[in-house]
C-alpha cells in the first residue's frame, strides 16, 4: 500500500502543477491532498479522484492529439512547399547558368 501512497502522491503532485479550473476536479484534488495528508486514503477518495482526473485531463489529451495532427498536416504542406520551391530554384539557377554561358560567348564574338 505504501507504492500506491506514493504513487499517489505523485500523481496528485503532477495535477497540482496544473492551473485546474474545473471544480470537480479541484474537489478532488482538495480531497486527495487532504486524505494523504492525514494518512488514511479511503479507496472512496481515490477512486472519485482517479475518475476526476481521467474525465478532466483525457478531454485535454483529445485536443492536444488533434493539434498535433494538425500541427504535422501543415507541417507536411511546407515540407512539400520547401522541395517544390528548391526544385524550381535549382531549374532557375541552371537557366541563370545557361543564359549567361550565351551572353558571354556572344560577347565573345561581338568583340572580334
Amino acid at each position: 500500500m505504501a507504492a500506491d501512497r506514493s504513487a499517489l502522491a505523485a500523481l496528485v503532485a503532477d495535477v497540482g502543477g496544473f492551473h485546474i479550473r474545473d471544480r470537480a476536479l479541484r474537489r478532488a484534488q482538495a480531497e486527495m491532498t487532504k486524505a494523504l495528508t492525514a494518512g488514511d486514503v479511503p479507496s472512496a477518495v481515490t477512486d472519485r479522484y482517479l475518475e476526476a482526473v481521467q474525465r478532466y485531463f483525457s478531454g485535454f489529451e483529445r485536443e492536444a492529439r488533434t493539434h498535433l495532427a494538425d500541427v504535422e498536416r501543415r507541417l507536411a504542406k511546407v515540407s512539400q512547399l520547401q522541395f517544390n520551391l528548391t526544385a524550381e530554384r535549382g531549374v532557375a539557377a541552371r537557366r541563370v547558368e545557361v543564359t549567361q554561358g550565351v551572353l558571354a560567348r556572344m560577347l565573345e564574338l561581338a568583340r572580334r
